[in-house]
C-alpha cells in the first residue's frame, strides 16, 4: 500500500512553513485541510479534544491515511527541555480519563489535558508521571488511530518551557478551539507591562515552529523513501 501520512495539527500558523505551495481546503466548521502531490494531507480544526476528532475525521475523509502523525506546539513538564526541542512520544496519557496509549516507538510521555496547563500543573504533570511535554489533543488523535487500526506517531516542538506560565492564554481560546488573536492584541497593547513576556513567547514560538517543519520535512522524506 502507498504511504499516506495524515498531519493533524491544531493551528495554521503550526504548519505554515511546512504546507507552502500546497492546496489548500477550506471545510465546513472552520476546518482547514492541506493537499500536496504525493499523497500527504494535513489538517487543522482548532485546539482541544473535540477539534482534534473533527479534524482527524476529515483527514480520514481525503485520504485513504495510512498513519495519523499528531504534531505541533506544546510545553514542556520537563525541566531539562528547551524551547525548539522535538518531543517524540511513545506514550500518550489522556488527564482527563488515565487512558494510557503506547506505539512502542519512543520512549518520551506526553499529557494531553483540557486546558492550557499551568506552570505548577506541568509540575504535577512530571512529578506524576515524568511525562516530558503537555498538549491539548494528541490523546484524541491516537485514541482514533486504535480505533481505525491506523498506525500513530506524536511528534511535539517545545514552545514554553517548564517554568514559563502560560495559562492567561486560555481566556482567549474560544468554543470551536480557535484562538483570539485580535483580542489577544488588544489586551496586550493595553498592558505595557506584559510586552517583555509577549516578546518572549512570540520568538519561542517562531522557533518552535521552525524546529517542528525541520522534523516533520524529515519524517516526511522517510514516507517517500519508503513508498
Amino acid at each position: 500500500m502507498t504511504e499516506c501520512p495524515a498531519i493533524i495539527a491544531a493551528l495554521p500558523r503550526e504548519v505554515k512553513h511546512l504546507v507552502r505551495g500546497w492546496q489548500e481546503h477550506r471545510l465546513p466548521g472552520k476546518i482547514i485541510a492541506y493537499t500536496n502531490n504525493v499523497g500527504v494531507v494535513a489538517v487543522c480544526a482548532g485546539m482541544g479534544a473535540a477539534r482534534a476528532a473533527l479534524a482527524v475525521r476529515a483527514a480520514l475523509s481525503l485520504k485513504p491515511v495510512t498513519t495519523l502523525l499528531s504534531v505541533g506546539l506544546a510545553g514542556a513538564c520537563d525541566p531539562s527541555l528547551r524551547v525548539g526541542d522535538i518531543v517524540r512520544a511513545g506514550v500518550v496519557i489522556d488527564a482527563d480519563t488515565g487512558e494510557r496509549f503506547a506505539n512502542g516507538l519512543c520512549e518520551q510521555t506526553l499529557i494531553s489535558t483540557s486546558a492550557i496547563a499551568s506552570v505548577r500543573e506541568k509540575q504535577r504533570l512530571y512529578d506524576s508521571y515524568q511525562a516530558s511535554a503537555v498538549d491539548m489533543e494528541a490523546a484524541t488523535v491516537v485514541r482514533l488511530a486504535q480505533a481505525h487500526e491506523i498506525p500513530f506517531r506524536v511528534i511535539k516542538a517545545i514552545s514554553d518551557e517548564a517554568s514559563f506560565e502560560m495559562q492567561e492564554l486560555g481566556r482567549f481560546a474560544t468554543s470551536d478551539g480557535q484562538f483570539r488573536e485580535a483580542a489577544f492584541a488588544t489586551h496586550a497593547a493595553l498592558r505595557p507591562q506584559s510586552w517583555p513576556k509577549l516578546f518572549a513567547l512570540a520568538g519561542n514560538s517562531k522557533r518552535a515552529v521552525e524546529a517542528l517543519t525541520k522534523e516533520l520535512e524529515s519524517q516526511l522524506n522517510w514516507y517517500r523513501q519508503k513508498a
